[in-house]
């Protein structure tokens, strides 16, 4: 740990045993499954709501959103402002439906709606998409600090892991919910930390940062081009934010579990309203940061030719003070803790295990915590070959589309159609899904030029729309 100091130990140490002492303290006692996967359904609104902020922002933000708006600009916040749409979406047509159906996961709703067998399915979906995107957060996270302090990135995804599983994990719901408060603040406060020093800073000045960020195109937001082979466009990017926002909040159990743990369904949707702003104020905080540090180093004619996405650990390293240094990483740290053991172990139990064999409440924590164990083996595999890629944040989207969209489209034709089926369903799924996928590794050897922003929409149009046409097709045939 050659590049912090006593002071950034004592800044770390503190921050760890905090965490530590939220997630036993709340976790130590569960008195059956239902407090142990949704904290007995007695959170508050803003409990939820930081909780909620902590899962979605998470290491992917607090290295990715700089990383993108140093390297390019802000056109990243296109997404959140499709993102916000969805938000209100799911309050008001989502949520109403996981209540009345008294869910314990949303694949729950799948089941009663469709059939077990697509419950089933989803699952298994949600299973390889979360895993997918928090596999590569988690390798985020550990490329940020292996730079900060020197240590091995492997043997730092293991420690990763092993403090989530023992001191969040292993507490249930509860433990996830206010840590969660807790990881959200420090999020904020780096934010503001690491701005105030570049702003204090010699030769840097208000006047001077939106000068340069002008005259470089560092605070462009808006791409309208209509050149269709670019991710960013405007439209491609306000769809992607309203699909994969749905996709990513209404039907993925990681985010969405948050939202039941509260008694009402009223409480719930105001909980997602208020992550809109909670949520904006920190992508405008971190893009702000990636574009003070671009004009920091050409302030001081200094050039940066690594990874972009080192950018953070890099500037901590070289330029912040001791103590502001440690909080960094502690902040990178406590970002990458919010792995979704819980959220995946629960879907598991609950709309796998529990379908095969009937347990005693005791017996579905014990099986949940061994599923923990062994959904972290899995992310630390996807963390350590996830190595080779550049523009993580872009990456991770890519990969969310793949399976994301078909979800979505299965959900909206449960909540907003008549229709009733189950192989039809399961298929449009696959085929969807694999499509997708094709796309990503056609584009990947210059055969097509699909965007990537562009499978969330293509997975949901299909799996909305074919099992209906299917089924049209199948009852025609037999009239």
């Amino acid at each position: 740990m050659n590049n912090l100091s006593y002071i950034d130990l004592i800044v770390i140490a503190v921050g760890i045993i905090i965490l530590s002492l939220i997630g036993f303290i709340k976790g130590r006692k569960n008195e059956d499954s239902l407090d142990f996967f949704l904290a007995s359904r007695k959170s508050s609104v803003w409990v939820s709501t930081f909780s909620f902020v902590a899962s979605e922002i998470s290491a992917m933000t607090i290295v990715g959103v700089p990383a993108v708006s140093f390297k390019d600009n802000w056109s990243y916040l296109q997404f959140f402002l499709g993102s916000a749409v969805s938000r209100m979406i799911i309050a008001y047509f989502f949520i109403p439906v996981f209540y009345r159906y008294n869910c314990t996961t949303i694949y729950d709703f799948l089941g009663q709606r469709f059939h077990r067998g697509i419950q089933f399915t989803s699952s298994i979906f949600f299973f390889i998409t979360r895993l997918l995107a928090s596999g590569i957060r988690l390798y985020a996270t550990a490329l940020a600090i292996s730079v900060i302090i020197g240590l091995n990135i492997n043997l730092t995804i293991f420690l990763f892991l092993l403090i989530s599983f023992l001191f969040i994990g292993f507490g249930g719901m509860k433990s996830v919910l206010y840590t969660g408060v807790y990881q959200a603040l420090s999020f904020y406060i780096m934010a503001v930390l690491v701005l105030g020093f570049i702003f204090i800073s010699k030769d840097f000045s208000l006047s001077g940062f939106y000068t340069t960020s002008l005259l470089d195109g560092k605070l462009k937001i808006f791409n309208f081009s209509l050149n269709f082979k670019e991710p960013d466009i405007f439209l491609l990017a306000i769809l992607n934010g309203v699909f994969g926002s749905l996709a990513s909040f209404g039907t993925d159990y990681e985010m969405m579990q948050r939202l039941l743990t509260l008694k009402t369904r009223a409480q719930s949707q105001k909980t997602m309203a208020y992550t809109i702003i909670a949520t904006l104020v920190l992508v405008i905080l971190y893009l702000t940061l990636g574009t003070s540090i671009y004009i920091f180093l050409k302030t001081n004619s200094i050039k940066y030719l690594d990874n972009s996405d080192k950018i953070v650990s890099y500037f901590a390293v070289n330029f912040l003070p001791h103590g502001f240094r440690g909080f960094v990483f502690l902040t990178v740290f406590l970002a990458s803790i919010d792995l979704p053991l819980v959220s995946l172990s629960t879907s598991f139990v609950n709309d796998i295990y529990l379908k095969f064999k009937n347990i005693g409440e005791q017996e579905k924590i014990k099986v949940t915590r061994l599923a923990m164990l062994f959904f972290a083996i899995l992310l630390s595999v996807i963390a350590i070959v996830s190595q080779k890629v550049e523009g993580m944040l872009w990456f991770a989207f890519e990969i969310n589309g793949i399976t994301s969209g078909s979800l979505l489209g299965v959900f909206l034709l449960g909540i907003f159609s008549k229709y009733k089926g189950n192989k039809s369903i399961i298929f449009s799924m696959i085929f969807s899904s694999l499509l997708c996928l094709s796309f990503m590794i056609l584009n990947r050897i210059q055969i097509t030029n699909v965007p990537w922003s562009s499978f969330v929409v293509i997975g949901t149009i299909i799996s909305f729309f074919f099992p209906q046409i299917i089924s049209k097709i199948t009852l025609k045939k037999y009239l």
